[in-house]
């Protein structure tokens, strides 16, 4: 039996989280830029490498305060994408080439050089290649770990229901397994495209259990793209149900015109409480807040003990 709390009704918006007609942002959105020169660094270490982030390319808002750190998320196979998502962007499109075979020692070597701990890899879709680039995701996580000895985390694409293009990945024994749900069933579609399918989501994070037990699984959603309080956890009741470990929540911006467009800003209060009860229903560790992404201080959240989750 699928755990479930009562539905509920979403709240009326508390005052100051509609979206302003004069697309300002509301005060818990504004964050200073952080005055650190590693920003450049890890900027110029990506290009002399020849590598892509999802930092740069997604526009994460993220991205100098993880670059002063010196750190990333390494995207790989490419920076053109298969996929119409309505909320991503990075671009869209027929991918020009075939990966590029020393990619995997390329991420390995900046991984040595920023002295990561902890590596997250993620990529573009690939729809275009017959495994959808699982090899490749197999060949990064075994270089990096061989050169550096640091975890390593996968947020990887859907591979279009093919189980051998999953099981290729986990083969690799990445430390954490990450596939973001993105948003509640009845926008799925709308924000993901097409091609999108809500319960291989969810049957993919049980694959990976199934394939290796020891293997951490992590999903995110978007808020603010007009879901309800009530299918929102049941979205993640669902990730439950689905032996999903951690869990992500952040507020959707919105990168451009053409994008989808940005319903509600949440409140760092509510977001607070939605992880409560999220923590309520047995998720081992939970990250939840405005600024909050997939991959947004991952290696605190590796390290979490799951047996108990």
């Amino acid at each position: 039996m699928a755990f479930r709390l009562p539905v509920i009704a979403a709240p009326e918006m508390p005052a100051g989280t509609e979206v302003s007609a004069t697309g300002r942002l509301p005060r818990w959105l504004k964050r200073p830029i952080p005055k650190s020169n590693s920003n450049h660094l890890t900027d110029q270490l990506m290009e002399e490498l020849n590598l892509e982030t999802v930092c740069e390319n997604a526009k994460c808002p993220n991205r100098m305060e993880c670059y002063s750190q010196q750190t990333a998320t390494f995207m790989i196979l490419g920076n053109v994408c298969t996929r119409p998502c309505g909320f991503c962007a990075v671009h869209r499109g027929r991918p020009p080439e075939a990966p590029a075979v020393d990619e995997p020692t390329r991420i390995a070597q900046a991984a040595l050089k920023l002295g990561l701990k902890h590596v997250v890899i993620t990529s573009v879709t690939r729809d275009d290649l017959p495994d959808g680039g699982a090899d490749h995701f197999y060949q990064c996580v075994v270089a990096v770990r061989e050169a550096t000895g640091a975890t390593t985390e996968v947020l990887t694409p859907d591979f279009v229901h093919c189980k051998d293009a999953l099981e290729r990945v986990i083969e690799a024994r990445p430390d954490v397994f990450n596939h973001n749900m993105e948003t509640v069933p009845r926008l799925y579609r709308r924000v993901r495209g097409p091609k999108s399918d809500y319960a291989w989501t969810l049957q993919m994070m049980r694959e990976v259990k199934r394939y290796d037990s020891s293997v951490k699984t992590k999903s995110g959603l978007m808020l603010g793209l007009g879901e309800e309080r009530g299918e929102l956890l049941d979205a993640l009741a669902d990730l439950r149900e689905y032996g999903v470990d951690f869990l992500t929540l952040g507020q959707y911006l919105q990168p451009g015109e053409k994008y989808l467009p940005v319903v509600r800003y949440v409140p760092p209060e509510e977001f607070d409480e939605i992880a409560d009860l999220a923590r309520a229903m047995g998720f081992a560790k939970v990250a939840a807040g405005p600024f909050v992404r997939s991959s947004y201080h991952a290696r605190d959240m590796a390290e979490t003990d799951v047996t108990s989750s």
